[in-house]
């Protein structure tokens, strides 16, 4: 992705090497490995991943407050996540502007190990996620080495943005009132049903960073679309399903099929349409 040579945001908070100190409890993320496994999985399968959760909870929680200096890799990082930040604040507030709405500003919070939210404590096993209580995205850079050695997604700098992107979508809806009305209805359902509502909030926000990307499609290398379509193939319920037990339950997806996921950001990326991401209609 081209991104060199854009402004500063002023919503971008950088907090990587500030130590929280004590303990964190883990946060539910949008695109949180761990959480997501506890989520999709119940019973026997969920008592399997809870030492493994406690254990990598407490190693990633039992810090010291402090600083240390970023180095320079981390430092060239989080130039670039300004760089696409500033890209989905340009090409959102366009788009509002375009269907005649009011738009707001999220923020985005890089964090290490630990971070405190309104939507609660969390560590970096939580992976990406959006808290709509700040209407802040908060990430852990270290989530994109997991997506690759232990998901296999391929590497590039389009795989962050397509993540961030995503986190992006989730603010979306929760400006167009979409995600309260999920919440609402949610209450009212059983598992299965509230569970197909997950999977369509979160593939349409698969559906608005396609759209992000159709806006910004100047600004990607040839390689981009591959990138970011690897992401979303490696965080599909499905792929994680398979990959960590052996067997694909669709019944628990809460976040699409790799198939879907994949589907929902191309078709964003071809449409450009924000009307064109009715999820919810074609889960029925």
């Amino acid at each position: 992705m081209k991104w060199t040579g854009r402004r500063q945001s002023e919503n971008v908070e950088d907090r990587r090497g500030m130590s929280t100190g004590g303990k964190a409890i883990v946060g539910g993320g949008a695109l949180g490995i761990i959480i997501l496994l506890l989520n999709l999985f119940g019973g026997e399968n969920a008592q399997m991943l809870t030492p493994m959760l406690e254990q990598m909870n407490q190693q990633q929680t039992s810090t010291q407050a402090g600083t240390r200096e970023l180095t320079s890799e981390e430092k060239e990082l989080g130039k670039f996540v300004n760089a696409v930040f500033v890209d989905n604040e340009d090409i959102w507030q366009r788009i509002f502007d375009e269907n005649n709405m009011e738009y707001r500003q999220p923020k985005i919070v890089l964090f290490s190990d630990a971070v405190e939210t309104a939507c609660g404590s969390a560590t970096a096993a939580s992976g990406p996620f959006y808290c709509p209580g700040d209407e802040k995205v908060y990430m852990d850079m270290t989530f994109f080495n997991e997506l690759q050695t232990r998901f296999g997604a391929k590497g590039g700098d389009f795989a962050i943005a397509y993540v961030i992107a995503h986190e992006v979508g989730h603010h979306i809806q929760t400006v167009l009132g979409t995600s309260n009305k999920v919440r609402q209805l949610q209450q009212s359902r059983s598992e299965v049903e509230a569970n197909k509502l997950s999977v369509a909030l979160e593939l349409q926000a698969d559906f608005y960073a396609g759209v992000w990307t159709k806006y910004n499609q100047q600004n990607l290398d040839i390689d981009d679309i591959d990138e970011a379509l690897s992401a979303a193939q490696a965080v599909g319920d499905d792929a994680i399903q398979s990959r960590t037990q052996g067997q694909v339950v669709p019944e628990s997806f809460t976040h699409g099929s790799s198939e879907q996921r994949k589907y929902w950001f191309m078709r964003g990326y071809k449409t450009g349409d924000i009307r064109q991401g009715d999820t919810f209609a074609e889960m029925n």
